[in-house]
């Protein structure tokens, strides 16, 4: 809903109309728009269409797109922790369900899909301040049902590059370590899911110091970037900023291994530890 509402402003703005004018034409009042445009209301997706019209917006494809979201008001699984976990952490569970494809670069830690229960819970354990019992099982219980995306009939094509200081670090141990290269290495032979290994050997590369999950959505304009922070999951939708970072994850992939040599790489490391 807050998407819907950045994109109707998005195309207000472009068609050069200030609230007070959209308001006058669409036979409203200027607080109704903002509220929608907040992410405060909802809005059919008749509107939509109306507003896009009366905004000018050519482009069929994106329009129906926003009108399918505005209609899309069902719960899902995640809105159960709403109330318990960070917005951020439950909204990246929403981008993830609706995403019809994933690219990730992932720099310290194992993509959130492919984690396995223990990876997960090592990961977790390292969290300041310290989580509580509680927290700590609600937090595993979402990282845990994200990974049903990849279950679902028709599940978004995904591609992970994990660089290799990922791969090495042992959260939970030689045993978990172990574990989850092989979760990875199984993963991996999913139609849908390609592995990639950025190794060390390969020297720097672009954003080298962020992890980065691209979300593509049903339309190029409706991509959103998740990018990590100390303080949880970060997200950016702006169009110059989308277009660098797949940039970046283009020149990353074209630096890291191909699937075949990034199996090898990972079951020669599984077998080392």
């Amino acid at each position: 809903q807050r998407r819907l509402g950045v994109e109707l402003r998005r195309i207000r703005e472009r068609a050069g109309l200030s609230l007070a004018v959209a308001a006058a034409e669409l036979g409203t009042d200027r607080t109704s728009i903002s509220n929608i445009e907040l992410g405060r209301f909802g809005v059919s997706g008749e509107r939509v269409r109306t507003w896009a019209a009366h905004y000018g917006c050519a482009d069929a494809e994106y329009v129906e797109a926003l009108a399918a979201m505005a209609e899309d008001r069902k719960k899902g699984w995640w809105d159960a922790y709403r109330d318990v976990l960070s917005a951020n952490a439950v909204d990246l569970s929403e981008l993830e369900h609706h995403a019809a494809a994933l690219r990730s670069v992932q720099i310290m830690h194992m993509p959130g899909l492919l984690q396995t229960e223990d990876y997960a819970r090592a990961v977790f354990a390292q969290a300041v301040p310290a989580l509580t019992d509680v927290g700590l099982r609600r937090q595993l219980s979402l990282r845990l049902k994200r990974r049903d995306v990849l279950d679902r009939p028709s599940p978004p094509t995904c591609t992970f590059l994990i660089h290799e200081a990922a791969l090495r670090l042992e959260f939970g141990g030689r045993t978990v370590a172990r574990a989850q290269l092989s979760h990875l290495l199984k993963e991996s032979e999913r139609d849908n899911v390609t592995i990639r290994v950025i190794p060390f050997a390969i020297g720097g590369f672009p954003n080298a110091g962020n992890s980065t999950l691209y979300v593509c959505g049903p339309v190029p304009q409706l991509d959103t970037v998740q990018t990590d922070t100390p303080y949880g999951p970060a997200f950016v939708d702006a169009e110059t900023r989308l277009a660098n970072f797949r940039a970046v994850l283009e020149r990353t992939e074209e630096r890291s291994l191909d699937a075949v040599r990034s199996r090898d790489f990972i079951h020669d490391m599984a077998q080392q530890l």
